[in-house]
C-alpha cells in the first residue's frame, strides 16, 4: 500500500481539528474499557476510600440517564468541540419553525458508523442548534449499555446524551409546556453495518416504538436527514449472508451494539487509519408532523403515522439531495 503523507505545512488550525476528531474516535472505542480497567485496579489494590464512595454514589445515581441526564455546559463548551465541528465541517439546516409549546421527536437518519452529525449538532454548544431553535432543549438518546460503564457514564452524560429506553424518552416528552426534543437515531446499531459511502439504506420498517411514544405523549414527529454521514468511513465488505455479516449480526443481537470493521485516514497520512474523512455533514431538519395525543393508540393508528413519517422522510431526502451532490437516481431504501 502506497502511503500518502500529509504535508508538513498544514495550518495549525487543521492539525487541531484532526486531533479533536481523533480523540473523539478513541473515546468512543476505548474510553469505556479504560474506565472499567481503572475501577478494577482500584478494587484490586484496595483503594477502598475511592471506589466504595463512588460505587455507593453510583447505586443511588443509577437511574439518572433515564431522568434527563446530567449535562454540563462547561464540558459542552470545551474548545475541542469547536475544532471537532469545523473538521468536517458540520452544518445544521432548519426547513421549518417549531412551536415551543410542543415536545418533539427528531428521527435522525442515517446512523452512519459513529453518528458524528448527531453528536456535533446536539451534544456541543458550537452547533447552530440554539440559534435555530432557541426555545428548545435537545436530548440525544443512546444505547443504555453506555451508561452501565462506571466513570465513563459521567463523561458521556456531561455532553448531554441520555438513555434510549422507553422510560427515558417518556421522561423527556412529558415536560409540561413543551420545549423538549428527543433525538433518536432510529436505525440503531443494526443500520451501522450498512453505512457505506453512496448507500442510503435505512432500517426503519420495523422500528415503530417511537411512533407509539409520539402518540402516547402527543409529541410531534420531525424527520431529520444527515447528508454526508455515510461518507465518513469505509467498511470491510460485509454483504448479507457472508460469514463476517453473520458474526456481526449475532454479536449485535447479543450485546445490543454492532461492531462494524471500518477504516478511513490516519493522523499524519491519508491512506489508512481510524480518523474519519474530511467530508461535510449537512443535517437537515424537516417539517413537523402534527400528532394528536392518544393514550392508548391502536395498531392501525401506529401503522398510519409510521407510514406518514416514512413518506415525509423520503420527501425530505428527495427535496434536498441535489444540493449535497447526490445523483438524481439515488433514493432511500427502507428495510
Amino acid at each position: 500500500m502506497k502511503l500518502e503523507f500529509a504535508p508538513l505545512n498544514i495550518p495549525l488550525e487543521r492539525r487541531l481539528q484532526t486531533a479533536a476528531v481523533f480523540q473523539w474516535v478513541l473515546s468512543f472505542l476505548l474510553l469505556a474499557e479504560v474506565c472499567i480497567g481503572i475501577l478494577l485496579l482500584l478494587i484490586l489494590y484496595n483503594y477502598w476510600f475511592l471506589y466504595i464512595p463512588y460505587l455507593t454514589w453510583l447505586y443511588f445515581d443509577w437511574r439518572t440517564p433515564e431522568q434527563g441526564g446530567r449535562r454540563s455546559n462547561w464540558v459542552r463548551s470545551w474548545a475541542v468541540w469547536k475544532y471537532f465541528k469545523d473538521y468536517f465541517p458540520i452544518h445544521l439546516i432548519k426547513t421549518s419553525d417549531l412551536d415551543p409549546s410542543h415536545n418533539y421527536i427528531f428521527g435522525f437518519h442515517p446512523h452512519g458508523v459513529l453518528v458524528a452529525g448527531a453528536f456535533g449538532n446536539f451534544c456541543t454548544n458550537y452547533s447552530d442548534f440554539k440559534k435555530l431553535f432557541p426555545d428548545f432543549t435537545a436530548y440525544l438518546h443512546v444505547l443504555p449499555i453506555w451508561f452501565r460503564c462506571p466513570l465513563f457514564r459521567e463523561y458521556l452524560m456531561s455532553s448531554g446524551p441520555v438513555s434510549v429506553s422507553k422510560k427515558s424518552v417518556s421522561h423527556v416528552l412529558s415536560k409540561e409546556g413543551g420545549g423538549n426534543i428527543s433525538v433518536i437515531v432510529l436505525g440503531g446499531a443494526e443500520e451501522s453495518l450498512d453505512a457505506h459511502p453512496g448507500k442510503f439504506t435505512l432500517f426503519i420498517c420495523r422500528r415503530k416504538g417511537f411512533v407509539k411514544l409520539a402518540l402516547t405523549h402527543g409529541a410531534y414527529l420531525v424527520p431529520v436527514f444527515s447528508f454526508g454521514e455515510n461518507e465518513l468511513f469505509k467498511q470491510v465488505s460485509n454483504p448479507e449472508g457472508s460469514l463476517l455479516r453473520t458474526v456481526q449480526d449475532k454479536l449485535q443481537k447479543i450485546m445490543g451494539f454492532a461492531l462494524p470493521l471500518f477504516h478511513a485516514r490516519g493522523v499524519f497520512q491519508y491512506s489508512f487509519g481510524l480518523v474519519p474523512y474530511r467530508k461535510p455533514i449537512h443535517t437537515v431538519v424537516g417539517h413537523p408532523i402534527p400528532v394528536h395525543q392518544t393514550l392508548n393508540p391502536t395498531r392501525e393508528q401506529v401503522e398510519e403515522l409510521h407510514q406518514t413519517y416514512m413518506e415525509e422522510l423520503r420527501k425530505l431526502f428527495e427535496e434536498h439531495k441535489g444540493k449535497y451532490g447526490i445523483p438524481e437516481h439515488h433514493t432511500l431504501v427502507f428495510r
